[in-house]
């Protein structure tokens, strides 16, 4: 019971749409007693229709019995299309709303809260585990909720032509529908609950195995990672096919539980058919009922047997929104001049290793910098304290004289343009992609742009131009061109600090020479940081720094060594 606690933030959430939610809960209500209708006045209609047959009289009205078969077949087809439409509408939207709330969450936490988990791990919370809270209304919540409406419904019906026939439904099929919900979910709990993380790993594994291929390969580590990719698919596999065999358990259960309930009714039928209490029609519409029942009860063992799963995407949601950000601050009050960056004292560890230890550095209003140094050394570090994906253990940074600390990092993101060391672009029109820069940049901005980093004649070629798909990470295009996209970008932005990370690589010499030049021209007056691995990968510098392993006093990380 501890562990449903989980569920309540998601239910508040669902209680948002509740309207939503009760009306297609009544469709899926009327679609059932649709069918218990059906099939009840079926019986009901071919048994007296047999028996006027062969009775003295031989009259029967098949007109009004006639009309509701029709009606029950009518209405359950045209509510099931509508409960389906309309349900799957609300779980759409539902999905909607979730998805943006956990990635509102996400996207407000700092570098180091976001290197606790692999990328591919924040992403299947966002896919995976919102998934599999689809189950809790369309799954979880509602069917139950309408198969014991229909049971009370039926029985009721029931004990108006035969008393003791509506007790013996209710004796079981109450304890039947416990059975398909609690009772499976319970059984199947433990190897549901698991499976999400199980399922989680071996995605891990199956992109650690693709991404480190080439480096899996060249230390002969593939045999061993294969091995362990084996081993979580054989434990999913194991508990996939233990969910199975309990589900299809369930199911019997509920299938012979019905198969008892209409044995009973019958039963009971004949014999108050022997005494005269009811009619033969009567007695074969009340059996045919209780086996109608069976469109409610049938789907829960199997919605249930994974409730653990849906508890356990609950709580691994509930435990990211716990996860708060220590990034908070005032708004920038300062103007849109070229800004100064100092940093003063920093230090820096990532985990047991230190990348910084008493650095400083200073760069003055409208001063270009270059920090050289080889992968690894702490280059992009600088540029990740400086928009404040997270802040420094020890020291400060200021922008133009204030401590970032104290500032609010959209705030200060918005004053500076900064281009990392990865090409990120989205699967999107080239236009969407470059007006991330600047949302209101018309197309001949987007234009001037593409001329600057030398992509305008291969952009006109384009047929669809401007509204050309990038593809997901930019794969339409070459490493090249996608990284002078993103340049293009950086530049629409127009920020008075710039810091580009490796902003010529990638580039053959003839178009870097160029692009260099172009940059030069651009960076006048404004605050830039230039990172990269030497001096020739950068425009022209007015000092450069080179950063190396530091050994002095004993203080490990890394240093600045003026060039």
């Amino acid at each position: 019971m501890k562990a449903l606690l989980s569920l309540r933030p998601w239910l508040g959430v669902l209680a948002e749409r509740r309207g939503r939610l009760l009306l297609g809960a009544v469709l899926m209500l009327a679609t059932l007693l649709s069918a218990l209708g059906l099939l009840s006045l079926s019986g009901w209609f071919i048994t007296a229709t047999a028996i006027a047959a062969v009775s003295a009289s031989g009259y029967l009205d098949v007109f009004t019995p006639g009309s509701g078969i029709r009606f029950f077949a009518v209405s359950r087809t045209v509510s099931r299309y509508l409960e389906r439409l309309y349900n799957h509408d609300t779980i759409l939207r539902l999905l909607a709303d979730l998805r943006g709330r956990v990635f509102a969450r996400l996207v407000t936490l700092d570098a180091r809260t976001l290197a606790r988990a692999r990328a591919s791990q924040w992403l299947n919370r966002l896919t995976a585990d919102i998934d599999t809270l689809d189950n809790l209304y369309l799954r979880l919540l509602a069917p139950p909720l309408v198969a014991l409406l229909s049971i009370l419904a039926f029985a009721a019906f029931a004990a108006a032509f035969l008393p003791i026939a509506g007790i013996v439904l209710l004796a079981i099929l109450l304890p039947l529908g416990l059975v398909a919900t609690a009772g499976c979910a319970w059984w199947g709990w433990r190897a549901s609950h698991r499976r999400v993380d199980r399922q989680e790993r071996l995605r891990v594994r199956a992109i650690e195995q693709v991404e480190g291929l080439a480096e899996l390969t060249s230390y002969r580590a593939l045999d061993a990672h294969r091995a362990l990719w084996h081993r979580e698919e054989r434990a999913l596999l194991d508990d996939q096919r233990r969910l199975g065999q309990r589900t299809a358990m369930g199911n019997l259960v509920v299938t012979v539980g019905i198969q008892l309930a209409t044995l009973a009714v019958l039963l009971l039928g004949l014999e108050a058919f022997r005494s005269g209490q009811v009619s033969g029609p009567v007695m074969v519409m009340l059996a045919l009922g209780t086996l109608a029942v069976s469109e409610g009860l049938g789907n829960l063992p199997m919605a249930f047997t994974q409730l653990g799963a849906t508890v356990r995407a609950a709580e691994r949601l509930n435990a990211q929104a716990e996860l708060k950000t220590p990034l908070t601050g005032e708004r920038l009050t300062s103007g849109g001049a070229a800004p100064s960056l100092d940093y003063r004292n920093v230090e820096v560890a990532h985990g047991a290793r230190v990348v910084f230890s008493g650095l400083n550095l200073s760069l003055d209003p409208g001063q270009r910098v270059g920090i050289i140094g080889a992968s690894g050394i702490g280059k992009s570090t600088l540029a990740q304290l400086a928009v404040r994906a997270f802040d420094p253990q020890g020291g400060r940074v200021e922008f133009d004289h204030q401590d970032i600390a104290g500032l609010a990092p959209d705030s200060l993101r918005a004053r500076i343009g900064y281009l990392t060391q990865r090409s990120e672009l989205f699967h999107d029109t080239l236009a969407a992609n470059l007006r991330m820069g600047d949302p209101d940049a018309s197309d001949a901005q987007l234009w001037d742009a593409l001329e600057r980093v030398e992509l305008k004649a291969w952009a006109e070629a384009l047929p669809e131009g401007l509204e050309t798909w990038v593809g997901e990470q930019g794969r339409q295009l070459s490493g090249g061109q996608a990284r002078r996209v993103a340049l293009a970008r950086v530049m629409l932005r127009d920020s008075p600090l710039v810091i580009l990370d490796e902003p010529l690589s990638g580039l053959d010499a003839a178009t870097a020479a160029s692009l260099a030049k172009t940059l030069d021209a651009w960076l006048a007056g404004r605050t830039a940081l230039l990172l990269g691995h030497d001096e020739a990968a950068l425009p022209r510098c007015d000092r450069y720094w080179r950063l190396v392993p530091s050994g002095v006093g004993g203080r490990s990380g890394s240093e600045l060594v003026k060039t």
